[in-house]
């Protein structure tokens, strides 16, 4: 039996930030809400996610920019770090799949 934690994203790019090893992208989702008039209301939730592959880093380069309909899947790593004396704990979404929805515009 495989167990697995897997997560999946549709949103658009905010922002990316190419590093020497690893790429790092913003992910804006929309979720649809009542709010307290019992209208319903856009909710909007910033994502990180984390690019590891050397060919989906390329592809984002290439490819991706601020403002595309993108689809992201992936998997779920937590994670700990120690600064200053205290633990942070972290839920890293490490990307697996990337592709592009609709480009900006």
């Amino acid at each position: 039996m495989i167990n697995f934690a897997k997560f999946e994203i549709i949103g658009r790019i905010g922002e990316i930030d190419a590093r020497p090893k690893v790429t790092l992208i913003s992910i804006c989702a929309n979720y649809r809400r009542k709010g307290d008039d019992a209208e319903w209301v856009d909710d909007s939730y910033w994502n990180r996610v984390t690019v590891f592959g050397e060919g989906q880093r390329k592809h984002i380069s290439d490819k991706a920019q601020v403002g595309d309909l993108v689809r992201i899947a992936g998997r779920l790593k937590d994670t700990s770090y120690e600064r200053d004396g205290t633990t942070h704990y972290t839920t890293d979404r490490i990307v697996e799949e990337f592709g592009i929805l609709a480009a900006k515009g």
